[in-house]
């Protein structure tokens, strides 16, 4: 089945058409920069211009949003405007023809992807995957013998007397221009206590803010087994467009 699947980050807004039952992308991966001030009237005018680029007229529909999702509607927006706050996507994109429409949080979408096409697939059907998007903000993902814990967003817990994400992020590396060792440090630290937490059977990390694993990955104590993710950039657009397509049926 082909799904349009949309990933909407701090950065950047991502789509692409995805064939789901491989998993690859099989249209040109179009990007947007987000605005710093993203409007509900101006994520409306980006996603309709994606679905004009993308020649896209019926079919699935899934969108990968950082913040908690019920519904459809968008309940945070911890990293983006507040007033997408109390947004609901599918009536945003009511009238383009595309049903069904299907929101769900960016880290969750990208968890699909690894579960199906990446490194989650032995952990497909038994065991506790814990997944990490780090880029803007943190993203954590939990799947329970392939069952997803959706709305984790342990990226906003307290840690070390800070929200996570502002000591750990990508984002909190470059701006306090941290070296790789010391912010490594802080990450492993993280790590720590969400495998006190949670107890997972695997950790897979993922984003753009560990693409460099060889700066890094020297300075992880964890115990748990951990992994990088497999589907780089695209894994947001993937897992939404898997979404969708799983309730399109």
């Amino acid at each position: 089945m082909l799904a349009l699947g949309i990933d909407i980050g701090g950065s950047g807004i991502k789509g692409a058409v995805v064939d789901t039952e491989c998993g690859s992308l099989v249209s040109d991966r179009m990007r947007v920069p987000t605005p710093r001030d993203l409007s509900p009237e101006a994520l409306a005018g980006i996603l309709h211009n994606l679905f004009s680029d993308l020649d896209w007229k019926k079919g699935p529909v899934g969108i990968g949003f950082p913040g908690v999702i019920r519904g459809n509607t968008i309940f945070t927006a911890a990293n983006l405007d507040k007033r997408l706050v109390g947004l609901n996507l599918e009536e945003v994109l009511d009238g383009l023809g595309s049903a069904p429409v299907r929101v769900l949080n960016d880290a969750d979408a990208a968890g699909f992807a690894e579960m199906e096409f990446g490194a989650g697939l032995p952990y497909r059907k038994q065991g506790t995957v814990l997944l990490l998007t780090v880029g803007t903000g943190i993203g954590t993902v939990m799947f329970v013998d392939g069952v997803l814990v959706p709305n984790l967003e342990l990226g906003h817990v307290e840690f070390n007397g800070a929200e996570a994400e502002h000591l750990v992020s990508e984002r909190t590396r470059k701006h306090e221009d941290l070296s790789w060792k010391r912010w490594a440090k802080r990450f492993s630290g993280y790590l720590e206590y969400l495998e006190r937490l949670l107890n997972p059977d695997v950790i897979i990390l993922g984003g753009g803010g560990v693409s460099k694993v060889g700066k890094f990955e020297k300075h992880l104590s964890i115990q748990t087994p951990w992994v990088m993710a497999n589907n780089g950039n695209r894994a947001g657009i993937i897992g939404a467009a898997l979404a969708a397509a799983s309730r399109a049926g």
